[in-house]
C-alpha cells in the first residue's frame, strides 16, 4: 500500500483524508448528499459569476477558477484553525474514560491536517521565487526531484482539499457526530469571512445576501439531518458520544 501511494497521489489522498476507523458507521445516503451539496454549491457559484458578468472572456474563466481554488483553500485554512478548538472542546466535555479514547482516535485526523499543509509547502518549494537559490544549489538532478515532488504534491493537495471538505478532515474517525457539527461551524465562519471581506462585490446586495447565507443554511440543515439519521438509525447522539 505504501508503494502504491508513492506513485499514485490520488490513492495516497484517499488513504489520508477518508475516515477508516474500524466499526465506523457508513451511511451511504449521507455521503451521497454531501457530494450533491458540494457539486450544487460549485454550480450555483459558477452560475452567479456568469449571471453578473464576472466571466466574460477566457481570462475571466481562469480568474474565476483561481478564485474558486483560493476560496477552497481558505476553507481548508479556516477548518485547520477551527479543528483543534472544536475537537478539543469535544474531548474535554467527554467523560474521563472516553477522553483517552478520543485523543488516540484524533491522531489520524491531526495527521491529515499536517499532510495537507506539508503538501502545499512542498509545492511552494518548487515554485516560490524566494527559493530559486536553493533550486540552483541542488543542480539539475535535484531540480528534477523537486519538480516530481511538486507535481505529486499538487495532485495530492488538490484532491485532498476536496476530500478534507467533504469528510471534514476525517473527524468521523474520532466520532460520527463530529463531522456535521464541525461542518456547520465552518460554513458560518466562511459566511462571516465573506461579509467582512466584501466578497462577490459585483453581485447586487440582495443576491449576495442570498448566496452568502445559502451555503451555511443549507449545510446546517444537512448537518441536522445527518445528526437525526445517526440518532434514529444508529443510536448515536452527542450526548451518548460524551456519555453524559
Amino acid at each position: 500500500m505504501i508503494l502504491r501511494g508513492l506513485y499514485n497521489p490520488l490513492y495516497a489522498a484517499r488513504r489520508t483524508f477518508r475516515p477508516a476507523r474500524p466499526g465506523i458507521v457508513d451511511d451511504r445516503e449521507v455521503r451521497k448528499l454531501q457530494l450533491w451539496r458540494t457539486g450544487l454549491g460549485l454550480v450555483a457559484w459558477v452560475g452567479l459569476m456568469v449571471t453578473y458578468d464576472a466571466v466574460a472572456s477566457a481570462a475571466d474563466v481562469q480568474g474565476v477558477a483561481s478564485e474558486r481554488l483560493d476560496q477552497s483553500w481558505s476553507s481548508v485554512l479556516v477548518l485547520v484553525c477551527t479543528f483543534p478548538v472544536v475537537v478539543g472542546a469535544f474531548v474535554a466535555a467527554a467523560r474521563d474514560g472516553l477522553r483517552r479514547v478520543y485523543l488516540r482516535r484524533a491522531l489520524r485526523p491531526f495527521g491529515s491536517v499536517v499532510a495537507i499543509m506539508v503538501s502545499m509547502g512542498t509545492a511552494a518549494l518548487a515554485m516560490a521565487p524566494e527559493l530559486a537559490g536553493l533550486r540552483d544549489a541542488v543542480g539539475l538532478p535535484g531540480r528534477i526531484v523537486i519538480v516530481v515532488m511538486c507535481l505529486w504534491s499538487v495532485v495530492f493537495a488538490l484532491y485532498g482539499i476536496g476530500l478534507s471538505l467533504v469528510h471534514v478532515f476525517r473527524t468521523a474517525d474520532i466520532h460520527e457526530v463530529l463531522p456535521p457539527i464541525l461542518a456547520g461551524v465552518l460554513v458560518w465562519e466562511m459566511a462571516l469571512l465573506d461579509v467582512v471581506t466584501g466578497a462577490y462585490g459585483q453581485v447586487p446586495a440582495g443576491a449576495r445576501a442570498v448566496f452568502v447565507l445559502g451555503a451555511p443554511v443549507t449545510v446546517t440543515a444537512l448537518s441536522c439531518w445527518e445528526l437525526h439519521r445517526l440518532r434514529r438509525h444508529h443510536g448515536l447522539t452527542l450526548r451518548t458520544a460524551l456519555r453524559r
